[in-house]
């Protein structure tokens, strides 16, 4: 840089390089993140011609105040063949400053990187996050790895279990904003797509609380069954109503861990294919945008823009047929939900029967019973509030089927 550039940036310094709201800008780079095409708003916004551009590393625009974490996570996931997205807070070349909301998707021969103007409330609260993590980068030296291990557990402090998770509601707020701010209606689609996020949401909310009941009565069977064989002869009617009631249990119980709440279960894996669903439906959109503005460019030296026009074309197709793929998974899944709903409902059908018959035998006991009925009553209890909680979940699950996206 020479003696005029420096000067020039240090004038620039704190001043952001703004851009219009309808905006997209794109670049296009290789494997190694070298530049290999990009848009007139792109040059504009980094003040960088693009023949400067072109053939330059990507991170000839990083900005000194962003963690290290993003950059950290936006490789790992494009070096995975996965699409991410991301706030970044970018330095043109005379040293001003512009944040983007970034989405990264693999494309023929690299990445392709597609840009719009942040504005929804969540942009705030990632500044501030942004600034006190860059802080604790440079106070405890940390290195990229463990710096996004630092970001990752703060998205779950803030409600966000995965990074994906993260990203796609961003993309949902982000869209839906700029919508508000054109003065334009909300994308129904991704309106609907924030929808299901919020019904899955409460679906696992729903059912982390049908753990906690399941948890809960654990031990009150075993219980009953040892109060029951010292009141009554071995092999005694409410004994061996108890047994049974412990084996049938223990058997819903262990149904519900392998098909419920199991690592590989629909339970587990309806949220996250909501979010995909959502990232996937905002990237499309985003890539039309990028290929409707560079129509409206026109002629740009240097890039071929009927080329440019045709690798967005692609991966606007791609990603709209991952969105469709996806809603299809979630109406599944959905479906999936619903029928093992039906499944643990015909348990406690059984298991209520068997109640009813130690209610029974304990009557006839008499005054040694009633030891037993406060057992039985409390099990009771707790029958009827994981019933109401199985319909809850299937109200959600009903719900999420239905939806449109």
């Amino acid at each position: 840089m020479s003696f005029e550039d420096r000067a020039l940036a240090a004038q620039s310094n704190g001043r952001e390089s703004a851009f219009a709201l309808d905006e997209v800008f794109f670049s296009r780079t290789d494997t190694r993140g070298v530049i290999t095409a990009g848009n007139a708003v792109f040059s504009r916004v980094a003040k960088h011609p693009l023949e400067e551009l072109l053939g330059a590393p990507h991170k000839i625009i990083r900005h000194p105040d962003m963690p290290r974490a993003v950059f950290q996570i936006l490789w790992d996931t494009i070096n995975a063949g996965g699409t991410v997205g991301a706030y970044v807070k970018n330095r043109a070349k005379d040293g001003s400053y512009y944040w983007v909301f970034a989405v990264v998707t693999p494309c023929d021969g690299g990445y392709l990187s597609a840009r719009i103007k942040p504005t929804s409330p969540l942009f705030k609260t990632v500044v501030q996050e942004y600034a006190t993590l860059r802080q604790a980068e440079q106070a405890e030296e940390l290195n990229p790895s463990a710096s996004a291990a630092r970001l990752l557990a703060r998205l779950k402090e803030l409600g966000f279990a995965t990074y994906n998770d993260f990203a796609g509601h961003a993309l949902a707020e982000e869209l839906l904003a700029r919508d508000v701010g054109l003065n334009r209606p909300a994308c129904p689609r991704l309106a609907a797509h924030r929808e299901m996020h919020s019904t899955a949401g409460q679906l696992f909310e729903e059912t982390e609380a049908l753990v906690q009941e399941f948890e809960s009565m654990r031990t009150i069977p075993h219980n009953l069954r040892v109060i029951a064989s010292r009141i009554e002869p071995a092999g005694g009617p409410v004994t061996v109503l108890s047994q049974n009631y412990s084996a049938m249990s223990r058997d819903m119980s262990n149904w519900f861990e392998a098909h419920v709440w199991g690592k590989d279960s629909n339970f587990r894996a309806i949220k996250g294919t909501v979010t995909a669903a959502t990232f996937v439906e905002g990237l499309a959109r985003i890539l039309t945008e990028c290929a409707r503005q560079l129509e409206q460019e026109g002629t740009v030296a240097a890039v071929d823009i009927p080329h440019e026009q045709g690798i967005l074309n692609q991966l606007t197709e791609e990603q709209f047929g991952k969105a469709r793929r996806s809603l299809q998974d979630i109406r599944f899944e959905a479906d999936r939900i619903q029928k093992a709903c039906q499944t643990l409902h015909r348990h406690f059908m059984a298991l209520t029967t068997t109640r009813v018959l130690c209610k029974i035998e304990c009557a006839r006991l008499g005054n040694v019973g009633e030891s037993l009925n406060s057992i039985i009553d409390e099990l009771g209890v707790f029958q009827d509030r994981i019933s109401t909680r199985l319909e809850q979940i299937t109200e959600l699950s009903t719900a999420l089927a239905s939806e449109e996206g």
